[in-house]
């Protein structure tokens, strides 16, 4: 099946209006006012969301492809990406990456897509985020931090850590120093 067959069929006019009023909005603003859309705009924004949590990829890069922002962001600033990433949909966030997905977008509480790839265990994912240029130092935790948080000592080294980046972790006391409370 051709991608301008895939197009059609999944992408009837009334989702490319959808998919255009959001491009129109994303452009003029960082974050559209959902109040202003169509109930027909926002319902097809929540199936792409879902689309993402859900690995649905060919349904995804058919929207991108018709004209959905690759960067589009949810009420919570979540973009298409860290939602795809965050489940580890690898060839979708890969998919996403080649259209304009912005590896280092953060959302509204300040986490970083490719923290979230470590902290879930991504790793090719991470790979892939690395490789288009994700800020190992940004978000809150970042990547670095996530990583050495859960040993990930392959991953600090493919995030580029270097010593100043390592959070002091303490040690805990040995185990026949501590008493219990009677």
């Amino acid at each position: 099946m051709s991608t301008s067959a895939t197009n059609a069929e999944m992408f009837p006019e009334r989702m490319k209006r959808a998919a255009f009023q959001i491009s129109i909005r994303e452009s003029n603003s960082s974050k559209p006012d959902v109040n202003s859309l169509p109930q027909e705009t926002i319902d097809f924004a929540r199936r792409i969301f879902d689309a993402c949590r859900n690995g649905d990829t060919e349904l995804v890069l058919a929207a991108i492809d018709a004209g959905l922002p690759a960067n589009l962001t949810n009420d919570k600033g979540n973009t298409l990406l860290m939602l795809a990433a965050y489940a580890g949909h690898t060839e979708l966030a890969k998919g996403l990456l080649d259209r304009g997905g912005d590896p280092n977008r953060t959302n509204d509480l300040g986490q970083s897509i490719v923290a979230g790839a470590v902290f879930k265990g991504h790793d090719e994912i991470v790979r892939a985020l690395v490789a288009k240029g994700a800020d190992s130092r940004q978000g809150t935790p970042n990547a670095i931090q996530a990583a050495q948080m859960f040993r990930r000592t392959d991953l600090m080294e493919l995030l580029g850590a270097r010593d100043e980046d390592l959070v002091k972790i303490p040690t805990p006391p040995p185990a026949a120093d501590f008493t219990p409370d009677k």
